[in-house]
């Protein structure tokens, strides 16, 4: 059908309320020219835009300029993917609650919304688009209008997107993989190829109309399938406009759905989930997805990438590459981190400072100095020892060798997966994707000023000048800043939680316990401490988490990205920043700061001047910090699937229980996609981020907790096909998109990986005790500073425990009796720290074995960040980013594609020289022929 300008827009009166719409979308008419397609003359276009928008200023247009769909009743074939009449494929569903007919109306606003719908629908079928409204069969309030992109349609807005299509089948070679002499094995992985069949290749370039013989088109119902035919309606969608307004313009369909004129706009599922459909020409994909991906039953198969790709879109199936790929590489790094715990598990029994902890003679006869002031008593050492077994699982040497282990495999990770993207890339035809990304409708909105492109040397239009970048940028800047404080804020009061805790469990601990074994046992004011302050910390987590979210969206907006990449980029940066700061700051607290600035017991340092600094255990500080990560991990991981389960499941039976009533109805697929749940805005973004955060908890500080890794790829393996029942059951189908990488999130997770060899050493140098037990056992358990004649770690509690005369207490102002009777029967008491004893010519200052473990530290991160930092760029270096055979196949069809487009071309020309030719040479012979007149 010919193309047709649309015109109709509404000029509203200036007195009316349009608060509703926003201000997205908003541009002077007169400075953004409508979307027509090419083969429309610019100056009609803009000629027709003028008569739309000029005429009668504060008129409204009647109801007789209005082009509305037509009304059909239900055929009663419930999965008919068609018009009534059989043959237009439904390619978008709007949905809006007809405003005659709600119980409780505000009659102007009504006219207005309905006025509004109107003019946009107009507009839809005048730019080409083909409608047909049906009423709902459980809420007639509920009217569909079903959208169907016809031909020409569908020819144009490909060639304006630029979107590459079909040119002959491709006869290169597939991916071979190094596991095909295991055939019998991987087969048991591998989808069925009965069941979903591969997809045939194709030698693909962007779509030209002049150019239509070129393309591989032997049936124009299937030459753009679904997934291309819904994405082209929304791009169509996306920029028609409805209304003018004081010279200003607004568009786009999701603004019509914010405001509430739509209630939803989808493309539909191509069938139930459960069964087949029973339409023989529907392809089924979704319950193939359903039965081979999502179901429980599948969950130890390989993931359908190809057909989650060609249903949904690249943009999810490189998501679902992306995670099934990082949950492979985990299986190998938990295999490490298991045997690491076990050899720790089996040989703590052999852990000599953990034996004099606990032995009644040693540990049991060393009195501990209170950890607070005025109510802290005294404390024997040996009411560690339960703490103290359970701290040589994960400070043992394993530890040091998983550390180093993790280091290289992030690495690894990182660079085999931009091989298997490159791969993808040139599979699913994404490799010059960034040439083809469109503006987002609100940036093209906004592009009032003229500037002269640096490359073109042409006008174009811009959102706003230099200085109003800047200034965006500055505001958007500072109001990061300020909610990074916020969390910093909170952290700090997590720590004067914890310092003002600890006295009461100090002295409420022992009230209770008086004087039982068991709960002193397990029950320590630390462990007391350390558990709620990680309780609460996760608790404040989830809620700024929830808040920041819409600030972050809200700052996104107004800093105005050009392309929907550009705006995902910006907004996970963001995101990742808080979420960084929210999740990682007490662990940072607990492992860098807790324990390491608190003097000694005759002066110690108070935080804020009031509260006295934590101390660590005497073994340290790494068993709280794995308790930390332990609950923030467990405890995310359970939140999340809460969220992604339960809340989208009973949203859906809540919804289906309202709508059905009585006997149940048989209902259209675009009423029963109606009341699923829409994905969001964002869409996987959030999947993204809870993966990357995970990321970060299992190489950030994986050197104190080695079984991270397992628990990661436990949830990653159900997290798979979680987010696979999600999507295929209980939400509406997505506007599929392109994407060629996972944006982003790429280079985070590359200063991640970074970030993680800085971490895991420090964490190993000051957090654990493994620098200055080994300082211990290789300089001083033997002469001149030991008295043992071979290496041992016997003695090093004694000389890890400096120590105090109580006599030299100062702040001490109020003593219980307790502590009164212990100062009588003993006159020194222990702390940990590496001091001179009292009566030395330089008391309480750090001795030699102090300085020794401090140089130690620092060569030892020194070395190891070194060594690690060689590896991992030897190993970027050494694996290409992309294969050379993966090269190889993107020249060759680069090379086969310009040569079948050229041959064509010469073919054309060299058919319209010779018609040419034959014409000139029947002039000649006819003027030769002809007869001359005298």
């Amino acid at each position: 059908m010919p193309m047709m300008t649309r015109d109709v827009l509404l000029e509203m009166e200036l007195e009316e309320d349009d608060e509703e719409d926003g201000y997205i979308g908003n541009v002077p008419a007169s400075t953004r020219p409508l979307l027509a397609p090419p083969a429309l003359p610019s100056s009609l276009a803009l000629e027709n835009l003028e008569q739309t928008t000029a005429s009668g200023s504060g008129s409204l247009k009647s109801q007789q300029d209005f082009r509305t769909p037509e009304f059909e009743e239900f055929n009663g074939k419930p999965d008919s993917l068609f018009f009534n009449d059989g043959q237009r494929r439904i390619d978008f569903v709007l949905v809006y609650e007809d405003e005659s007919r709600k119980e409780t109306n505000k009659k102007g606003s009504n006219e207005k919304q309905r006025r509004k719908r109107q003019a946009y629908e107009s507009n839809l079928i005048c730019d080409g688009l083909q409608l047909e409204a049906t009423r709902s069969l459980v809420d007639d309030k509920l009217v569909f209008v079903k959208v169907h992109a016809p031909w020409e349609v569908l020819c144009t807005y490909a060639e304006i997107m630029h979107i590459k299509l079909p040119l002959k089948p491709n006869d290169l070679k597939t991916r071979s993989s190094a596991f095909d002499n295991f055939n019998w094995f991987t087969k048991l992985l591998q989808v069925d190829e009965s069941i979903i069949k591969p997809e045939q290749e194709f030698f693909t370039a962007p779509f030209e109309k002049n150019r239509m013989n070129d393309f591989y088109i032997q049936d124009r119902d299937t030459f753009f399938n679904p997934a291309t035919r819904s994405r082209i309606v929304y791009f169509i969608l996306s920029r028609i406009m409805y209304q003018v307004r004081d010279n200003v313009k607004k568009f786009g369909i999701n603004k019509l759905v914010s405001s509430g004129i739509y209630k939803a706009a989808f493309p539909l599922h191509d069938c139930n989930f459960s069964s087949p459909s029973e339409d023989l020409s529907c392809p089924n994909e979704r319950y193939l997805l359903y039965r081979e991906w999502a179901h429980p039953r599948s969950i130890y198969k390989k993931q359908p990438l190809d057909l989650i790709r060609k249903y949904y879109g690249e943009k999810i199936g490189i998501y679902f590459a992306w995670l099934g790929y990082y949950t492979q590489m985990l299986l190998l790094a938990a295999i490490v981190g298991v045997a690491c715990f076990l050899y720790g598990y089996f040989t703590q029994d052999n852990c000599t400072w953990s034996k004099e902890v606990c032995d009644p003679d040693i540990g049991g006869q060393i009195i501990m100095c209170p950890q607070c002031d005025n109510e802290c008593p005294f404390w024997s050492l040996n009411v560690t020892c339960e703490s103290s077994k359970k701290l040589c699982i994960f400070d043992s040497f394993g530890t040091l060798v998983f550390a180093v282990f993790m280091g290289v495999w992030v690495t690894l990770f990182l660079e085999f997966w931009k091989r298997r993207q490159a791969e993808l890339e040139y599979e699913w035809d994404t490799v010059e994707l960034q040439q083809e990304e469109q503006p987002r409708p609100e940036y093209e909105a906004q592009c009032t000023h003229v500037v002269i492109n640096e490359i073109t040397q042409e006008e174009e239009r811009v959102p706003f000048t230099t200085w109003g970048k800047c200034i965006r940028v500055t505001l958007c800047a500072s109001a990061v800043f300020f909610w990074i404080l916020l969390i910093i804020a909170s952290v700090i009061g997590i720590i004067v939680y914890r310092l003002s805790v600890f006295v009461i469990f100090s002295v409420n601990l022992r009230k209770i316990s008086n004087g039982t074994d068991p709960i002193q046992k397990y029950v320590t004011p630390q462990m007391a401490t350390s558990i709620t302050a990680s309780l609460i910390s996760f608790i404040i987590i989830m809620i700024l988490n929830t808040i920041y979210e819409k600030v972050a969206i809200m700052i996104t907006n107004f800093e105005l990205p050009r392309t929907q990449t550009d705006y995902e980029n910006s907004l996970t940066m963001k995101m990742f920043l808080f979420q960084f700061v929210n999740y990682y700051s007490s662990c940072f607290y607990i492992a860098f700061f807790k324990g390491k600035f608190v003097g000694y017991p005759g002066d110690p340092v108070y935080w804020l001047g009031k509260y006295r600094n934590e101390e660590c255990d005497p073994g340290g500080c790494l068993f709280e910090l794995t308790t930390q990560l332990i609950i923030i991990m467990g405890g995310k991981a359970i939140w999340n699937n809460i969220q992604e389960v339960l809340l989208p499941w009973v949203m859906n039976v809540f919804g289906r229980c309202n709508t059905v009533s009585g006997a149940e109805k048989i209902t259209p697929r675009w009423e029963q996609d109606y009341h699923l749940q829409p994905m969001g805005k964002l869409g996987l973004f959030y999947e993204y981020l809870e993966m990357i955060i995970q990321f970060g908890f299992v190489t950030l500080f994986v050197a104190s907790f080695p079984l991270a890794p397992l628990l990661a790829l436990v949830n990653n393996i159900l997290e798979i096909r979680v987010d696979a029942w999600k999507l295929t059951t209980q939400y509406r189908r997505m506007v599929p998109e392109k994407a060629r990488d996972i944006g982003a999130w790429q280079p985070i997770m590359q200063g991640i990986a970074i970030l993680a060899v800085v971490t895991n050493a420090m964490i190993i140098a000051f957090t654990s005790d493994m620098i200055p037990r080994l300082v211990y056992y290789w300089s001083f358990s033997i002469p001149p500073y030991g008295d043992h004649p071979d290496y041992t770690m016997e003695g090093y509690i004694n000389i890890s425990l400096s120590i105090f005369n109580t006599a030299d207490f100062k702040s001490r102002v109020k003593e219980s009796p307790q502590n009164n009777l212990l100062k009588c029967s003993h006159l020194f008491s222990r702390y940990r720290d590496f001091r001179y004893p009292p009566g030395h010519e330089q008391e309480y200052k750090h001795n030699i074995y102090y300085w020794h473990v401090i140089a130690a530290k620092l060569a030892f991160i020194i070395v190891m960040e070194h060594v690690i930092y060689s590896v991992k760029f030897f190993i970027s270096y050494a694996i290409p980013d992309v294969s050379k055979s993966t090269k190889s196949k993107i020249k060759r069809e680069k090379y086969l594609t310009q040569k079948l487009l050229h041959e064509n071309h010469l073919k054309d020309m060299t058919k319209n020289i010779g018609v040419i030719a034959e014409k000139m040479i029947g002039a000649v012979v006819d003027n030769n022929l002809r007869p001359k007149s005298d």
